[in-house]
């Protein structure tokens, strides 16, 4: 088959009026991705607020934009797009705060387990929150073709999907992470258990396994799972954060193959993170007699949040009249996320030892 790589979608449509962002927080991932893709996307920042105003006001004064002395200098803001990139712990208090009817996008995860999840819908609801979880691996250029590619049927049928990671990640940079309880499902393979279930919906079931290392004292940092989709897709996670051997055999990348067709993605910032590597995509179909890759026009960070944004404001507008990765499909990542804890807490089906005869 031949077919126009450059064709296959990267980016979302901006909305036609752009609402003014308030965000909160003012952590590295604000300055990392938020602000750099917002101001690539041409969006407006009312401002920031974060309860260290020296913080608040050191990361506003780098990219030239208002910290709010207060909360409530921040929540007056008319007509806003409120950012909560803060901590999950943080995520109900502020959306309790929020003005009814407000359009949100919360920093992921949805709280930080299936119960907290539950209680951020509860108040959505309540109040009328339009409100979307920032699962934006999603909205990545690489994700955004590739989706399109499996919608125009390129690839037929999804049958295989393999998510293999051997990195080394800095733990270091988060030192909030030590002394929880959960941290690399929940915290990063998050990310690809939405991507997984936004590609192929929900699972039946899943067999997880997350453990840590001796030498790091975060809980968990390698994972394996296996998403049950019955008898005719196989579904394989394999994260290991701790390959620290040099780069030459590291990996992050995901394995799509189909009933016509496959494709290769490799997640760039990962590698060397957070300095990362580009990322790609190629596909293979039926017809054709080698890889193609796809020229990419952006990266996952922060090009991803530029996408995620996007889409929320046009529904805001009204532009696009289905919310992707709202709270309530958000609620079903972490219900997968919580089974996925749950397996690993479970004992292993046993293995019959060898009988005397």
């Amino acid at each position: 088959m031949t077919f126009d790589a450059r064709s296959l979608q990267q980016w979302w449509p901006k909305p036609t009026r752009m609402r003014p962002i308030v965000i909160f927080g003012a952590g590295s991932i604000v300055g990392d991705a938020h602000l750099p893709a917002y101001r690539k996307g041409g969006f407006p920042v009312a401002g920031l607020y974060d309860p260290d105003r020296e913080k608040a006001q050191a990361l506003a004064q780098a990219w030239g934009v208002r910290a709010f002395a207060t909360q409530d200098e921040a929540l007056s803001v008319n007509d806003a797009v409120f950012d909560l990139a803060t901590p999950p712990a943080a995520h109900a208090r502020l959306l309790t705060a929020l003005p009814k009817g407000a359009f949100a996008l919360l920093q992921k995860p949805m709280g930080s387990d299936l119960a907290a999840a539950t209680e951020i819908l509860r108040i959505c609801r309540k109040r009328n929150l339009n409100a979307a979880v920032n699962f934006q691996l999603r909205f990545a250029p690489m994700m955004l073709a590739l989706g399109d590619a499996v919608a125009k049927g390129l690839l037929g049928d999804v049958v295989d999907f393999d998510a293999h990671l051997a990195v080394a990640t800095p733990w270091g940079l988060w030192p909030f992470l030590k002394g929880l309880p959960r941290i690399e499902i929940v915290m990063h393979s998050i990310h690809y258990l939405d991507f997984v279930r936004g590609l192929l919906g929900n699972p039946i079931g899943v067999h997880a396994k997350t453990i840590g290392h001796p030498k790091h004292d975060v809980a968990q940092t390698r994972t394996a799972a296996i998403l049950d989709y019955g008898d005719r897709v196989r579904c394989v996670l394999s994260i290991n954060h701790d390959h620290d051997f040099g780069r030459k055999f590291q990996a992050c990348e995901f394995r799509i193959c189909g009933t016509k067709g496959a494709a290769y993605i490799k997640l760039g910032v990962n590698l060397d993170y957070p300095k990362g590597e580009p990322d790609e995509l190629w596909l293979r179909l039926d017809g054709g007699e080698n890889w193609v890759q796809v020229p990419l026009e952006g990266t996952w960070f922060p090009d991803a949040f530029l996408n995620r944004m996007a889409h929320l404001q046009r529904f805001a507008s009204g532009e696009d009249n289905h919310l992707v990765g709202s709270v309530d499909d958000a609620w079903q990542t972490m219900a997968l996320v919580e089974a996925a804890y749950q397996s690993s807490a479970q004992p292993a089906t046993p293995v019959s030892l060898l009988p005397e005869v």
